[in-house]
């Protein structure tokens, strides 16, 4: 392995400017070499801020470039899978912006690509919501702080529905595919906590029919707005999860997990808890060894070369919640309870 990485980045939006590839070139032995955006002209601007040296106009030749080790995609879920497997099959590192496919059909795609070649690093990037708190709330489950585990509520949202926004490519089932608002992000902290779903039903809403694209023409909103999600859990627990852009001073997200003994509260970034007798939560200290936080292009680094392994997130765990972001719209469409995995 050469002693520097170098990097190519397709895609370069704002989580791509914002924390890939300034913490990518705080680095060192690492260097962002080259970009491709979706236009010449916002690749240069890209190239100039950050001083990286060259500007490829297509995809496929960033790819294929001889003097890169890593791909970063920071493009829309639309192009990930088609990225992803042309990146394994050119021997590059790979390092794909969440969401991480359209549906589980092209996560198992790339999922098999990775495992086809051990040797790459293949990482997604992680839901970032838990970071600080995860393996606290892993110890006190692990300790029986709750008891027998009896349901999980989470929910996320706060906003009143904007109708006249544009067109945003959340909103867009063609470049998301049945990614919906920020509900696989939250599966992923939960699957960090208690594991997977069994089993989904699910309804979910879109008001506003119709949005204005940035060339000003109407076209369908394809992805709901507001949406409830029942689940079975692994661990026998009930699951709700509510994402919604219509839930106007409902305050911010909050996730609870309920047991026989104890009741867990997240919310604001804090963790809070409460034992059988208590008379209210109180919030619980995060030790400085337990607390975690965004460290998603060091350890895309160090899995590179060899110091740690991929845990924020593989493509193990990206495949699970496209399993259940795929389930939720199947029980949408069918009106029926999907088992889980697909």
């Amino acid at each position: 392995m050469a002693s520097v990485i170098r990097v190519g980045v397709i895609g370069a939006g704002a989580n791509t400017t914002s924390r890939h590839i300034p913490g990518l070139q705080a680095i060192e032995g690492v260097q962002v070499a080259s970009v491709c955006n979706r236009t010449r002209a916002s690749s240069e601007r890209v190239a100039a801020e950050f001083g990286i040296p060259k500007v490829h106009d297509q995809w496929a030749a960033l790819i294929e470039s001889p003097d890169l080790d890593a791909i970063v995609i920071g493009t829309w879920p639309y192009m990930h899978c088609r990225l992803t497997l042309a990146a394994l099959a050119a021997g590059k590192h790979v390092m794909c912006e969440a969401r991480m496919a359209m549906n589980a059909e092209e996560a198992h795609r790339m999922r098999d690509a990775a495992r086809a070649n051990p040797r790459l690093v293949a990482q997604i990037v992680p839901a970032p919501f838990t970071l600080r708190v995860d393996k606290t709330i892993q110890r006190l489950l692990g300790e029986g702080y709750l008891g027998d585990l009896l349901a999980v509520e989470i929910r996320a949202g706060g906003a009143f529905l904007d109708r006249s926004a544009p067109m945003h490519w959340r909103n867009d089932f063609d470049l998301s595919g049945y990614n919906i608002m920020a509900m696989g992000i939250w599966y992923e902290s939960l699957l960090r906590w208690v594991g997977e779903a069994t089993r989904v039903t699910a309804m979910g809403k879109t008001f506003v029919k119709t949005r204005k694209t940035a060339e000003g023409r109407s076209a369908p909103v394809r992805i709901p707005e507001h949406i409830d999600v029942l689940g079975d859990l692994s661990r026998g627990a009930q699951l709700h999860l509510q994402i919604s852009g219509v839930t106007g001073l409902s305050g911010g997200p909050e996730a609870w997990l309920f047991g026989s003994e104890a009741t867990l509260r997240f919310a604001g970034d804090k963790l809070s808890g409460g034992r059988r007798g208590d008379k209210a939560l109180t919030e619980i200290e995060i030790p400085p060894s337990e607390a975690g936080a965004w460290r998603v292009e060091q350890e895309f680094v160090n899995a590179i070369r060899g110091l740690e392994p991929i845990t924020h997130t593989s493509f193990e765990d990206g495949v699970k919640y496209m399993e259940f972001t795929e389930a939720v719209t199947r029980s949408m469409q069918e009106g029926r309870a999907i088992p889980l995995p697909l």
